[in-house]
């Protein structure tokens, strides 16, 4: 494990630490944002622990996170750490234990390192460029659909079903953390995954891990995900992502998931404004 890598997991669990010891008081006061969804006090400190940890070690690097960053000055050539500090915040805020901390870092306007953990459950996922996908110190590859697969699922989020007609033949789990649901993917527990309104923080890391545990992912429609933009205000920029184990599950997803339509025939949800 290189410098980089190491010093992102041990960020990440340093960061599950924190959110821990706000979940087990079970108290963490919270804002409504401007795109309904909301922000605990968690969130906030998490964020803060990250920015103060990266700038120490990495001065030069630039930060995109959801809480605290979430626009860029970008220039050709910066690295850029790409940080959900807590996914999953409506499951944390309920007490419910699948939340995690999602850690990414650009470089020649890719991500090149994942880290995601979740501590409740100390799941630990990694990933480095070139080098594949690990679970709790194990490599992993995802499992391509196979005829006689026992219960396979289908991982989306709760804006799927309102903004889109799915005609997905599998069970549907609505896990509400877009890391998990990419996770599962990457793992092949889901056959098939889909987000209908992930932000970049969201999908940076999952992104790099599905791709080196040799799964495919990409942006359903929209503009792509990289690279990265300082015209970009990425809180407000909704990139609608598939992901499953092979290209044919892909091509396959895409005609059981389509968007609604008004009464002209033109989409009915905006993405770039979720």
């Amino acid at each position: 494990m290189n410098e980089a890598l190491q010093f992102a997991t041990t960020l990440a669990r340093q960061v599950g630490q924190l959110l821990l010891g706000y979940f087990q008081t079970g108290w963490s006061s919270y804002q409504v944002k401007e795109d309904y969804s909301i922000v605990t006090e968690a969130d906030i400190a998490a964020d803060q622990l990250v920015a103060k940890m990266i700038r120490e070690k990495y001065p030069s690097d630039l930060i995109l996170s959801e809480e605290l960053s979430p626009q860029l000055t970008f220039t050709e050539g910066n690295v850029v750490w790409i940080i959900d500090p807590l996914d999953g915040t409506t499951n944390f805020s309920l007490g419910l234990p699948l939340w995690g901390v999602s850690i990414a870092r650009v470089q020649n306007h890719h991500p090149d390192l994942a880290v995601i953990y979740f501590p409740v459950m100390d799941e630990l996922y990694t990933a480095q460029s070139g080098d594949g996908a690990i679970y709790n110190g194990v490599q992993f590859q995802v499992i391509p659909p196979v005829k006689d697969q026992t219960a396979p699922f289908f991982g989306c989020c709760s804006h799927t079903h309102k903004e889109y007609d799915v005609r997905v033949p599998y069970k549907t789990r609505i896990l509400g953390s877009t890391t998990y649901n990419l996770c599962a993917v990457a793992r092949g527990a889901a056959v098939l995954g889909f987000e209908a309104v992930p932000k970049i923080w969201d999908l940076a890391a999952g992104w790099l891990l599905v791709q080196e545990a040799g799964g495919v992912i990409e942006v359903y429609d929209g503009p792509s995900l990289f690279p990265l933009s300082s015209e970009i205000h990425y809180a407000r920029q909704a990139y609608p992502t598939i992901s499953a184990a092979t290209p044919a599950m892909i091509a396959k997803g895409r005609d059981m998931i389509t968007p609604k339509r008004d009464g002209t025939g033109r989409a009915k949800f905006n993405q770039s404004s979720a």
